[in-house]
């Protein structure tokens, strides 16, 4: 059987990469595709796998957005027009979804962001499946079409986490406190302030922060900036407290055992809350309580191995999917 699976961002290919091991393990031929964009390619890179890179990311405007990814889902539909994949996978890649929808591939999408209403309403009603964490009410994706809804006793960050081995040692100055800019220029997050900045500068006080940048150079008193591509995964595993307004980097380190801070900045994030009723170390708070959570937990580890054991793997699902949908060989 032959699958493709696209990923728009690094999350994606971590994701990407462990469907394809599993897949790959199972007999089936992957297709792995990508964009060019800060995280991608390098952290194909560092996992040692094959990821067709075609066209690439631009959060210059609406219009660039709009731009790059028509002649992007051009280009998609041209690379496989002669040897179509028998069905797509991805974390609702918008040019997967037109392409396989414009070549009639079934599509499995994963998502964990109802929030996300615009990539919501360009995905979800052009699939035939929906792998999704039980934390998510069905209700708030179901609105969007009708495909079928299967749920996991998880979180998507399980899939890469369980049984993962740090890749690096990072040599920071102690207490090392790590904070995730805001993705500003994502389409349910253009009206927001970046909350990431003002929480890096207030932190500073309290440790050595590392803020991570998703947009270039950014200079920020007392604070060090990294522009570049760092393993996220290798690094909040080695932190003392983990600071974002978003969740994958956070529930990364909750999974690990390092305390994590999201700030709440787009209302219920069900993911999150599912992790922290688990007993895994993430907090959710507002902008004006972030110093105090980090005094109280900054520098303590937490021993969560046997709760991430008792999560399920996301991926187990996707091929039961396959298995019982498109390939009854799987």
């Amino acid at each position: 059987m032959r699958v493709w699976y696209d990923a728009c961002t690094g999350k994606h290919v971590r994701y990407g990469t462990t469907i394809a091991r599993k897949l790959r393990s199972l007999g089936h031929e992957v297709i792995l595709t990508t964009r060019r964009h800060p995280d991608t390619l390098a952290l194909a890179s560092l996992l040692k796998e094959d990821f067709v890179a075609i066209g690439r990311y631009s959060s210059a405007s609406l219009f660039s957005k709009l731009k790059e990814s028509t002649k992007r889902t051009s280009k998609l539909a041209e690379f496989f027009k002669n040897n179509l994949p028998d069905v797509a996978i991805s974390h609702q890649s918008v040019e997967l979804c037109r392409v396989a929808f414009g070549l009639a591939i079934p599509i499995i999408l994963t998502a964990d962001t109802p929030h996300a209403d615009a990539v919501n309403r360009l995905t979800i009603p052009l699939s035939k499946a929906l792998v999704v964490s039980e934390a998510i009410p069905k209700r708030l994706f179901a609105c969007y079409g009708k495909p079928k809804i299967y749920q996991f006793k998880g979180v998507d960050e399980v899939a890469w986490i369980k049984g993962f081995s740090p890749t690096k040692d990072f040599n920071f100055e102690r207490p090392l406190i790590v904070v995730r800019q805001l993705e500003t220029r994502a389409s349910y997050a253009l009206e927001k302030e970046d909350v990431t900045e003002k929480a890096a500068k207030k932190l500073a006080k309290l440790g050595n922060v590392l803020f991570i940048s998703r947009y270039g150079k950014q200079k920020i008193n007392g604070v060090i900036t990294l522009e570049k591509f760092v393993d996220t995964a290798s690094l909040v595993a080695s932190a003392d407290l983990v600071v974002s307004a978003g969740g994958t980097i956070s529930r990364e380190a909750a999974l690990q055992g390092t305390p994590s801070i999201v700030i709440s900045e787009f209302g219920k994030t069900y993911v999150n809350e599912y992790l922290a009723k688990k007993g895994f170390p993430l907090f959710m708070a507002n902008a004006s309580d972030v110093i105090s959570i980090a005094k109280r937990y900054i520098g303590k580890r937490f021993d969560v191995q046997k709760k991430l054991s008792s999560l399920e793997d996301p991926v187990d699902i996707i091929v039961k999917v396959i298995s019982e949908n498109f390939n009854k060989s799987c």
